[in-house]
């Protein structure tokens, strides 16, 4: 049967390919074309369009750890003349851009890429929707043929569909945005300075945080206790559990030859730059 470790392990091998659309450079020109100035508008435009032209409030909630006056300075000014669909075609348009600098014309169209984006989009489809507003928004993308660019898009609704699943993590344990933050890095998945930058919160929203875990005894001088070290542990392990069902569409040979083929596509975007270190998603390395 499937483990939930499987779910962990694709995560950690496709995100940096996913995320090509946040830290690839040819991503950022698209978004400076479609009229989106300045990388935070073109992050939440991008990310945000499948789900049409939402306020600050709804892209708050799904997004679950930004701060809400950090959404509200962007959305819904990113939609002032420039339509999710043209959002998602430049988006989109950005990736192709990036994929073919990283691999060229050979791998694209090549039965590697075809193989990935065959079982990535099985994966994809077999997404529940329930609960899950990012990966079933995702669900409705329409893209073209190109195997690369389907690949890409499978690759996100699935990346979704775990984030989805990791807030229901979250919010069950009573652990809010900010707080999340605090806990990543105090388990050194990323660090406080990346994340505040890249989240809008400040230093009195973060030591409040922190006082809040310290009351709840998950942290102390020293770190996570070990209830914290154990409660980030159980959220971990809840939001792989939750991303399972997609990856047991293929089973246990589908996600281990997915698994092979997307091993050098990461490595060819770390090798180049395009996955920054230390940066806020928090994926772990890839076995």
């Amino acid at each position: 049967m499937t483990s939930p470790g499987t779910a962990r392990r694709l995560w950690a091998l496709a995100e940096p390919f996913q995320a090509l659309t946040y830290f690839a450079q040819e991503c950022r020109d698209a978004a400076e074309r479609a009229g989106l100035r300045g990388f935070w508008n073109g992050y939440f435009a991008f990310r945000a369009a499948p789900l049409g032209a939402v306020g600050p409030e709804v892209v708050t909630a799904v997004f679950y750890n930004f701060a809400p006056g950090f959404v509200a300075r962007r959305v819904p000014g990113v939609w002032d003349g420039l339509a999710p669909a043209a959002a998602l075609e430049a988006r989109l348009a950005g990736v192709d851009a990036a994929v073919l600098r990283l691999f060229g014309d050979e791998w694209i169209a090549s039965d590697d890429a075809i193989e990935a984006m065959e079982l990535a989009a099985r994966a994809a489809a077999a997404v529940d929707l329930p609960g899950r507003p990012l990966a079933a928004a995702n669900t409705a993308v329409d893209v073209p043929g190109e195997p690369h660019l389907v690949l890409w898009q499978a690759l996100t609704t699935l990346r979704e569909h775990r984030g989805d699943g990791h807030s229901v993590a979250l919010v069950q344990r009573e652990v809010d945005g900010i707080t999340a933050h605090v806990l990543a890095a105090a388990a050194g998945r990323s660090d406080r300075e990346w994340l505040m930058r890249a989240r809008g919160w400040d230093d009195a929203a973060w030591d409040d945080a922190v006082a809040r875990l310290v009351e709840r005894r998950w942290l102390d001088e020293d770190g996570l206790t070990a209830q914290g070290l154990a409660m980030v542990a159980a959220i971990e392990a809840d939001t792989d559990r939750l991303a399972l069902r997609p990856w047991q569409a293929l089973g246990d040979a589908g996600c281990d030859r997915l698994a092979e083929l997307l091993a050098p596509v990461r490595r060819a975007v770390v090798a180049a730059g395009d996955w920054p270190a230390g940066n806020p998603i928090g994926a772990p390395e890839a076995d």
